[in-house]
């Protein structure tokens, strides 16, 4: 959940870092520091609140910024933190210092047994500064150092790790061995940058893209020694890692604002480029083509059930699927929280196909729950954004979106793009086992294609929501209600609504509020109703009669071919037409910038929602 950043190099170490930081301030914004070795000592500086107090901090101390200047600084490392052990202050900010100076660690995960090696450490003599486990990790590492008569910074490092229960990306220095950079990864993604005479160690691509796009993905129980012209990976025994460097396909110009306000409303802008960029390519000769998974019909037609697998965002889409498949396929489908997944002794064989959904692709509670599905025998698709991520690499079969960056910790461009994936999927698989002709085949991909230029349209009218949103930002609830796939479509619209605006938000299938929720209306209640499913207006107009009646405010957004009727509503935002099973791709669109209005006129930092992050790499 927080950002690693390091640097070796001949430019401005602090001017990399803090830029480094700033593009990962999406993976956690409590805090933010960093530590360099300069004339053979180790500095440190960090800060409570965001990278700009950093920023500040460093300045005051005098030193230069601009990364195109070189100094005297052999070695950085940086971090951005989301906190879990210990509150955000000065003290539990990363990086952290063992006892007698001489080495620093950033470090991402959580040491499940830090208690106890903080007591062995403490019995050591060892004195601890803060609340945080990672200081745990410095002291350890420490302790193996001074054990060490070779004063091998490596080796201490994997002795180290052998003692540590958890996950970890761990960025370390040590004053001794200032032109080197010690890494090791579990379960928390590292991606080393390769340049010419420097070398880069980031979370994410992002914060080194802008000076090299040759990376290296590390992998689980490797540990990592970086020089500014060397690499090399061992495991934790010393034993030497093949290794691949691979090539980023998009530039650094993705990953910045580009002029719009927020990063959300830039990413949101992006929908109709990125969705076509994901489904278009796919399309041929009236035929889908799904790179990388070579599935047969004997392969679908023996499969007892489908499971999906996801987290938040990722969830609402493969509910979304699940509606899909059961109706295209006729295979039961069990959409399911990755959290929830291992615990709950699920159904799974190898008669079943797994399908993950992760925008990062390092997920935790993704991935290990994927790991659960392959152990019981089942094949795994994953639909990710990040190539190179953990997921993809582990899945048998990967599908790639083609959302590029998404920095703005709400998703939206990345949902929209794995719906496309999701689309695509569920029609292959109908076409292949032949419940879909070749007439509808052919009209739901013609329909995918559209879809961009409908997205277009809907953001031409974005002011019509501004407006809504300007007059009810001050609501202290808002429920979304829908039936079908307008149920699923409310279900990601009232999470974008309170993780941007913290305004409490719920979403309920619409026939549900006669059993119960109905009571929770009264006098101003915002209620926002998407109907887009042909066979259920009727039922939907009796439903928001129903909260109408008892002096709720509804927004309903509707598809163009029902502008004529009449809905009890005090408001329409109206989509264009499509076919209405393409709706929900459509719809949502509204629903995100709704909640990102609300939040802007709340003043809500909307890029950076109160204790979230990006990319949620602990469980």
């Amino acid at each position: 959940m927080c950002g690693i950043v390091g640097y070796i190099g001949p430019r401005n170490t602090l001017g990399i870092l803090l830029n480094g930081l700033s593009t990962l301030e999406y993976r956690g914004y409590d805090s933010a520091g960093v530590s360099f070795i300069q004339d053979g000592k180790l500095e440190l500086i960090k800060k409570k609140g965001y990278v700009k107090e950093l920023r500040q901090a460093v300045a005051d101390a005098g030193f230069t910024l601009e990364d195109n200047k070189t100094n005297s600084i052999s070695a950085g490392i940086g971090h951005t933190r989301w906190a879990t052990h210990g509150a955000p202050s000065d003290e539990n900010s990363h990086p952290h210092m063992s006892m007698n100076g001489k080495i620093c660690v950033v470090h991402n995960g959580i040491i499940e047994n830090y208690a106890e090696l903080r007591s062995f450490l403490k019995k050591k003599g060892y004195k601890f500064a803060s609340e945080t486990d990672t200081e745990v990790a410095a002291q350890l590492i420490e302790y193996y150092y001074a054990q060490n008569g070779d004063k091998d910074i490596n080796a201490a490092v994997r002795r180290a790790l052998l003692d540590i229960e958890g996950t970890y990306a761990f960025c370390i220095l040590c004053v001794d061995e200032p032109d080197r950079l010690i890494c090791a990864k579990k379960d928390n993604p590292i991606v080393v940058g390769v340049g010419k005479d420097e070398n880069f160690i980031a979370s994410d691509v992002t914060a080194m893209i802008e000076y090299t796009k040759d990376v290296i993905f590390l992998e689980d129980d490797c540990v990592l020694t970086m020089t500014k012209d060397s690499v090399e990976i061992t495991d934790i025994h010393g034993e030497p890692v093949e290794f691949k460097v691979s090539k980023v396909e998009w530039d650094s110009n993705a990953a910045q604002k580009g002029g719009y306000a927020h990063f959300m409303l830039k990413e949101m802008f992006e929908e109709p480029k990125v969705f076509d960029a994901t489904v278009a390519p796919r399309i041929k000769d009236n035929d889908i083509m799904l790179e990388h998974f070579d599935v047969t019909k004997e392969y679908l037609e023996g499969l007892r059930n489908i499971n999906i697998i996801a987290c938040g965002t990722a969830y609402h889409a493969g509910c979304v699927a699940k509606y899909l498949i059961e109706k295209f396929c006729r295979i039961p489908v069990v959409c399911g929280v990755a959290s929830e997944f291992i615990y709950s002794d699920p159904i799974v064989d190898d008669k079943t196909l797994t399908i993950v959904i992760s925008q990062s692709g390092e997920t935790l509670d993704t991935r290990n729950a994927m790991k659960t599905a392959k152990e019981l025998g089942s094949k795994t698709l994953a639909v990710v954004n990040v190539i190179g991520s953990t997921i993809a690499r582990e899945a048998d079969y990967v599908l790639y979106t083609a959302a590029g960056p998404e920095i703005s910790v709400a998703s939206t461009k990345a949902y929209t793009t794995q719906l496309g994936c999701l689309y695509l999927i569920a029609l292959k698989f109908a076409h292949i086992m032949g419940k879909l002709d070749d007439e509808k085949y052919i009209h739901y991909q013609k329909e995918l294609l559209a879809i961009p230029e409908k997205l277009q349209s809907i953001l031409d009218k974005q002011k019509e929501i501004s407006k809504f949103a300007s007059r009810h930002f001050n609501a202290e609830s808002t429920f979304f209600i829908g039936r079908g796939l307008d149920y699923y479509l409310s279900m990601e619209s009232s999470l974008k609504l309170k993780e941007i605006s913290y305004i409490h938000s719920e979403a309920y299938a619409g026939g549900e509020l006669k059993h119960g929720t109905i009571a929770l209306i009264e006098e101003g209640t915002l209620v926002v109703s998407p109907i887009t499913q042909d066979d259920l207006v009727g039922k939907m107009e009796s439903n928001i009669k129903e909260v109408a009646t008892r002096g709720a405010t509804v927004l309903a957004i509707i598809p163009e071919r029902f502008s004529d009727k009449s809905f009890s509503c005090n408001a329409k935002f109206i989509i264009p037409d499509s076919d209405e099973l393409m709706a929900p791709i459509l719809a949502i669109l509204p629903c995100q910038l709704f909640a990102y209005y609300m939040a802007v006129y709340k003043g809500c930092d909307v890029d950076k929602p109160r204790n979230l992050a990006k990319s949620v790499t602990v469980e």
